[in-house]
C-alpha cells in the first residue's frame, strides 16, 4: 500500500510519535511525505520515505496528483485546526480528492490509529483491487 504522511507544524511531533509507535506496520508499505515531516519521521524511525516538497511549496498538490491518478492508498494528515494555514486551499483540495477517490484519510491521531490497525489486519486490500482494475483498463 502507498501511504502519505503529512503534518502541520504544530502536529509534526505527534506524527513522529505515531510513526515511531507503528514503525513495524509502516515499514511494510511504500511511504510518501511532505518535506520536513518526511525528514523528521525518517530520522526518528529509520523508515524509507519518498519526500515531496513541503506543503506550502506544493507537496500537498504532489500527493493530490497521486490520489487523482489512483496511486495513493491512504493519507494520514495530522492537521492543526486551530492555526490558519497559508496554503489552506491546497489542504482543502487534498481532503476533497480523498473523498472523490475513496482514499481513506485520517486527520487526527484517533482516526489514524483505527486506519493503521485496519491496515495491519488487511482491511484495505480493496484498494489493491481498484488499482489493478484501473491498470488493466489503461492497457
Amino acid at each position: 500500500m502507498k501511504i502519505a504522511l503529512i503534518a502541520h507544524d504544530k502536529k509534526k511531533n505527534d506524527l513522529v510519535q505515531f510513526s515511531t509507535a507503528y514503525t513495524s506496520i509502516l515499514e511494510q508499505h511504500e511511504l510518501f511525505a511532505t518535506g520536513t515531516t518526511g525528514l523528521r519521521i525518517s530520522e526518528a524511525t529509520g523508515l524509507q520515505i519518498h519526500r515531496f516538497q513541503s506543503g506550502p511549496l506544493g507537496g500537498d498538490q504532489e500527493i493530490g496528483a497521486m490520489i487523482a491518478n489512483n496511486q495513493m492508498d491512504m493519507v494520514i494528515f495530522f492537521r492543526d485546526p486551530l492555526t490558519a494555514q497559508p496554503h489552506e486551499p491546497d489542504v482543502s483540495a487534498l481532503i476533497r480528492l480523498c473523498d472523490v477517490y475513496s482514499v481513506p484519510l485520517a486527520t487526527n491521531m484517533g482516526t489514524a490509529e483505527v486506519l493503521i490497525h485496519g491496515l495491519e489486519k488487511g482491511f484495505f486490500s480493496w484498494r489493491e483491487i481498484i488499482r489493478e482494475r484501473q491498470e488493466g483498463g489503461n492497457q
